[in-house]
């Protein structure tokens, strides 16, 4: 007997994935069950109908393995099916990727960023195709995936046999209005020619939060969600698609789409670094301010690794005095092994270049230090790296809730934010020295210089 109680939301939920639509998306918040149900909707499915194949897509092969493979998939199988046994009725194939059901039926299980695989598994027909976190898979790759659904297999239904319908279902935490996924299932628009969907009724969605799977969730969890950045609560506790900001240089589903170390509890190894940086972004506040109304003071730790890609380790922004902040500055070039601190001086001149001086001579330690100086402002400055972000190759290590506020906040007519992006400043100041290519040097000609520069002093201090 099966030891699954769906609440009264996912009751809901199932009736839409058994409805007419042949386009069906679960939408919502983080650990509403959205997952669980469309996987145990897919299985059920493959019992029906020997002989039938089912894909389920991710963006990043070792995010759908860590979550489904080896979470959801054996999950609903333990829960939902417990009279079939794995390694008797069914088997999960690690290496190369799929799950073998009872009547021959497979479920295969594909990365879009295993190129090599993708031509393999891409080859056959499914009569499902499941899109796990659709809002970090493009339009096009929807395109793609739409040409193999189109297996032709029979189901048994009370001993008689019935074509089994086509199933396009998807999943996500919800977006920006941008996105196509709002596009497509909340507007009925083609998101290329913005045309109404030639069948709108062919295209259905619901949404779940985890408020309403509260009874299989710990009260600390719902906790953490309320305690999240409004931004964050928005797609994670209440599972709303957000208005987008125009013209927006950083995206949070590129942001969630490279995110390592923080997803559904997966542990990725981070590559070895090749150049680690420190970060400071002041604000001008001195130590009997450190509890005034001033901006924090952005403190952010980024490294190189070998595999090219940048990645944003620690966000350590504070408010505080120089004291304050020059400590934690340094002791996170001692914990890391930085191989620089990177300051900006604009406000205070030689003022961050000193206080990182005396924090180091304190902690009895030595600093290489390098003094920026910025001549364009935060816009002109972070959008050279909005490219990098949509390719990946910058990834945050983990959730960086406030910075990433930030981030977004950035349009290419300004910055939209209630306050100083400090948090991003640094942030971005760090990937312009681990990516100096994208850094003009400053022109020494006499027109204006419009270019951010390095200053030649600092060196080693301590």
């Amino acid at each position: 007997m099966s030891g699954f109680n769906p609440t009264e939301r996912q009751k809901l939920a199932q009736a839409v994935l058994g409805s007419l639509a042949t386009w069906l998306m679960l939408f919502g918040g983080g650990r509403s069950g959205k997952t669980f149900l469309i996987i145990r909707n897919i299985i059920t499915r493959a019992l029906k109908a020997p002989g039938s194949r089912h894909l389920i897509v991710r963006s990043r092969f070792n995010h759908l393995k860590a979550s489904i493979m080896l979470d959801t998939f054996p999950k609903v199988m333990r829960v939902c099916f417990p009279q079939l046994e794995k390694g008797r009725d069914w088997d999960m194939n690690m290496s190369d990727g799929y799950a073998k059901l009872p009547g021959d039926a497979v479920v295969w299980f594909l990365g879009l960023d295993d190129k090599d695989r993708m031509e393999k598994v891409l080859g056959m027909e499914f009569c499902t195709i499941y899109v796990n976190e659709a809002s970090q898979i493009a339009w096009a790759g929807v395109q793609i995936l739409l040409t193999r659904l189109a297996q032709r297999c029979m189901q048994i239904i009370n001993g008689v046999e019935q074509p089994l319908k086509l199933r396009f279902l998807f999943d996500c935490n919800p977006p920006s209005k941008m996105h196509w996924t709002f596009k497509v299932f909340k507007q009925k628009l083609d998101p290329e020619t913005k045309a109404p969907l030639a069948n709108p009724a062919n295209y259905d969605s619901f949404q779940m939060n985890p408020t309403d799977n509260a009874a299989n969730l710990s009260p600390e969890y719902l906790a953490t969600l309320e305690g999240l950045s409004e931004r964050m609560k928005r797609r994670f506790l209440r599972g709303e698609f957000a208005d987008a900001t125009p013209n927006a240089l950083f995206d949070e589903a590129d942001i969630d789409k490279w995110r390592v170390n923080a997803s559904e509890g997966l542990v990725e190894e981070l590559p070895t670094m090749v150049r680690i940086v420190v970060s400071v972004d002041p604000s001008g506040a001195s130590d009997d301010e450190q509890n005034a109304d001033n901006d924090e003071v952005g403190i952010t730790v980024d490294g190189l690794g070998v595999d090219g890609n940048a990645y944003l380790l620690e966000d350590l922004t504070v408010k505080g005095g120089p004291s304050v902040w020059g400590k934690v500055a340094v002791l996170a070039y001692m914990r890391h092994e930085a191989d620089v601190i990177v300051g900006e001086t604009n406000f205070g001149g030689g003022m961050v270049k000193f206080v990182v001086q005396a924090a180091a001579v304190k902690l009895g330690t030595r600093v290489n230090f390098k003094m920026v100086n910025a001549s364009r402002g935060k816009v002109q400055r972070a959008e050279p790296f909005s490219v990098l972000y949509i390719d990946g190759k910058v990834r945050h290590a983990g959730l960086f809730p406030k910075l990433e506020d930030e981030l977004c906040a950035f349009s290419t007519s300004g910055y939209t934010g209630p306050r100083s992006p400090n948090r991003a400043d640094a942030h971005i100041w760090a990937l312009a020295e681990l990516f100096p290519a994208l850094v003009k040097p400053a022109k020494k000609s006499a027109e204006a210089d419009t270019q951010d520069h390095y200053e030649g002093e600092g060196g080693w201090m301590g």
